[in-house]
């Protein structure tokens, strides 16, 4: 599956993230994000990281850690797009309100 053929809408965010490899965490920085998943652009972690892989952190103005499990579906851009295969329900209804907002923000909505 490529994320750009993703059927959710997704939203800006550019924050600063976990990213676990190996069970190790590394920083990584988000492009963008939908309920299905996220872009994630390298800053410390290594280009061969593993296709399955754990990402921590918190929607801007919010205090909830939000945890996901993924696999990588692409590659490029100096980062990879990650596809939700582990996420609680309430934190996907969290990034749904969240790409909601920043959509209507953009007038995209």
């Amino acid at each position: 599956m490529s994320m750009d053929n993703r059927n959710a809408p997704r939203a800006p965010l550019d924050i600063y993230v976990n990213q676990y490899i190996r069970g190790t965490p590394v920083m990584a920085r988000s492009r963008d994000i939908s309920v299905e998943g996220i872009y994630l652009t390298r800053v410390i972690a290594p280009a061969d990281c593993e296709s399955r892989i754990g990402i921590q952190w918190r929607l801007p103005g919010e205090r909830e850690v939000i945890y996901a499990e993924g696999i990588a579906v692409r590659e490029g851009q100096g980062g990879q797009g990650i596809l939700f295969t582990r996420l609680k329900a309430r934190h996907r209804q969290r990034i749904a309100a969240y790409v909601e907002r920043q959509l209507a923000l953009l007038g995209t909505r």
